[in-house]
């Protein structure tokens, strides 16, 4: 409540508290920009007038302008002692969402404040739902939602599944890059008492120190350069819902510090605010890194680790569901004729069988994208064996003694794959590549 009278503000504040969990009284309209930016408010009191001898609102009006232009959304009362019909008229139409004269009835003021803090709930929700369905739209649009197998590795994995997935246990995914961690993830959540509610899906390895405690508890207009606006963090978005967290091995320790203080707290703090914000989520964990070696080395948090993996579920390699290989390669096939318009419907039985000897270093995905480009290169209605560029050091058979560059590149990227699990990160290390680097070459192989 921003008012020049102090006896004003002590009184409102007397009556207020027993409604409120926190009251906080202004005497200087100038102060309201670093208030704003200090924290969030379900209602702002703005008095009208602010300098002696002055009835005509224009303060009230200006100020009203100005949180309004801060937060679009700022639930705004003005209170004044010299208002008439056409005062209230205008202030209505330029965005305050209520108009009391003083001396106002307690009563009436609590009424009025209860039904400002329900319209500012519903504005809450409103963005809360905007920025969960821009999640979800993005989620959808990812190709494949189901888990294609009948191995019997798969199938334990499947059994694990359905016996964790009705309780709130937190459940840590162990699995090579590219074996599908994300997609038992979202299973988990399909089978699950939350399944109405929203999956979140972080990338740890994507988000750098400097924005990991914006991505994950939100933050507040002007709390960093690049704040143009008030926002949720993946806590809150997934609130009721599942957090998914990928690749949470490649946290830093201090990072994993603020993790474990939010996971225990079960509170989150926007970056630029004071208040704590309670989140009910169910947590899923991912990583391709061996994190019991990491705590003996002291690299990962033992006491995090603890946190995570109320129930740990490895996901196998491809290598080791190769019977799986065929109702993979004709689904990825179905999936990528249809997009790209190609009248392909089968795989010739010699390149299946090529496809069951290869050594897959980087698992389902890297069989998604061979699938991807023999589809795209045919000509033909059959996908055959020459429509797969695959490295002939990794399929069991004569060795390839070519002694063409592309082939040796080639045959020593595919190799420091297999040799690190498909890890990009260590296989650029091995192979004296950057990143970005190994990526281009692997596009180039079709690896």
């Amino acid at each position: 409540m921003i008012d020049d009278d102090e006896d004003v503000l002590l009184a409102a504040k007397m009556l207020l508290k027993k409604q409120a969990h926190h009251v906080i009284i202004e005497k200087n309209p100038k102060k309201i920009p670093f208030l704003l930016n200090n924290d969030s408010y379900d209602v702002i009191l703005l008095d009208m007038n602010f300098s002696k001898d002055i009835t005509s609102g224009k303060e009230g009006f200006y100020w009203l302008e100005q949180i309004l232009a801060h937060d679009p959304t700022a639930v705004v009362i003005l209170i004044t002692a010299f208002g008439d019909v056409e005062m209230a008229v205008r202030a209505l139409k330029q965005g305050a969402t209520d108009f009391i004269l003083k001396p106002w009835q307690n009563e009436k003021l609590i009424a009025t404040i209860a039904t400002a803090i329900r319209l500012k709930q519903s504005y809450n929700q409103v963005d809360k739902l905007k920025k969960a369905k821009e999640m979800l739209e993005e989620q959808i649009s990812k190709p494949f939602a189901d888990i294609i197998g009948d191995s019997g590795s798969i199938k334990e994995v499947f059994a694990l599944i359905d016996k964790v997935a009705k309780t709130d246990a937190n459940v840590l995914i162990l699995g090579e890059n590219g074996t599908g961690k994300e997609l038992i993830a979202r299973a988990i959540h399909q089978r699950s008492l939350r399944k109405d509610n929203s999956f979140v899906s972080v990338d740890m390895g994507a988000i750098t120190e400097t924005l990991f405690e914006s991505e994950l508890f939100g933050h507040k207009k002007g709390a960093f350069t690049d704040a143009r606006e008030d926002r949720p963090g993946r806590f809150e978005l997934a609130n009721d819902g599942t957090l998914f967290l990928d690749e949470i091995g490649n946290l830093s320790m201090s990072l994993q510090s603020k993790l474990l203080s939010a996971l225990q707290a079960r509170v989150v703090t926007r970056v630029g605010a004071n208040q704590a914000i309670p989140v009910n989520i169910r947590l899923i964990c991912a990583t391709n890194m061996p994190l019991h070696k990491m705590v003996q080395e002291g690299t990962f948090r033992q006491d995090l680790l603890y946190r995570i993996n109320t129930v740990e579920i490895r996901v196998p390699p491809l290598g080791e569901r190769v019977e799986d290989i065929p109702l993979l390669a004709q689904h990825y096939l179905a999936y990528y004729a249809k997009k790209y318009h190609k009248l392909v419907n089968t795989i010739a039985s010699e390149a299946l069988d090529r496809l069951k000897r290869y050594a897959w270093p980087g698992n389902i995905r890297e069989l998604q994208h061979a699938i991807e480009r023999a589809v795209i290169m045919t000509d033909s209605a059959t996908l055959q064996e020459s429509d797969f560029l695959l490295s002939r050091s990794l399929t069991s058979g004569p060795a390839n003694n070519t002694l063409n560059l592309d082939e040796v590149e080639r045959t020593a990227i595919a190799k420091a794959l297999q040799m690190h699990n498909g890890n990009i990160s260590k296989a650029a290390d091995e192979l004296g590549l950057t990143r970005a680097s190994l990526y281009r070459r692997m596009e180039k192989y079709g690896l």
